[in-house]
């Protein structure tokens, strides 16, 4: 997923037309446009630079002017090699809210008790010290949410997909074999 920002030539209807993090007015000399921050909003396009202008986006009897779209990515390569060292420097890897010790979230919570009832050794990533790292996180994984667990250098999935795992008894397995190789 990219960032985007959205320029608008009007405000109406617009908060309901796109489900947006924050939305800041700016005002030039000649016109009033609404810029919106949609870090989460999947594109249609790939490039990081594209612009598109004079779209109309319909919203029920009302239509907005669309002004420009500018995209870009937050995982940038500098990022995207330091995610790629740290993911595989270590045999587990858990990106969460909070810490090992104080996790700030019940799914954060959840994965550091199943990983420690399997007694592994495992390395935890406070997303919530950075925002461009948890922004670029999810474009690196290309999954939405958090927490975000690698087991040798493999993205392996989130809590629902860890807590199946475990229950199932794959979890097991792969930590048995991550830790013998």
């Amino acid at each position: 997923m990219m960032s985007c920002v959205i320029g608008f030539e009007t405000t109406a209807a617009i908060a309901s037309s796109f489900p947006v993090s924050s939305v800041t007015k700016t005002t030039s000399t000649n016109t009033h446009s609404t810029l919106l921050h949609c870090p989460t909003r999947p594109l249609t396009f790939t490039s990081s630079s594209s612009s598109f202008s004079s779209r109309t986006i319909l919203n029920g009897s009302s239509s907005t002017r669309l002004a420009s779209i500018r995209c870009f990515s937050v995982l940038t390569p500098e990022l995207k090699n330091t995610l790629d060292k740290v993911v595989t420097s270590h045999k587990v890897v858990l990106f969460m809210k909070g810490t090992k010790d104080f996790p700030q979230c019940g799914f954060s919570n959840t994965v550091v008790q199943i990983l420690r009832s399997f007694n592994v050794p495992f390395e935890t990533i406070n997303i919530l010290e950075n925002e461009t790292l948890r922004q670029g996180l999810k474009q690196y994984s290309n999954w939405p949410t958090f927490p975000q667990l690698y087991i040798e250098g493999e993205f392996f999935g989130g809590c629902d997909i860890t807590v199946e795992a475990y229950k199932n008894g794959q979890l097991q397995e792969i930590l048995e074999k991550a830790m013998c190789s």
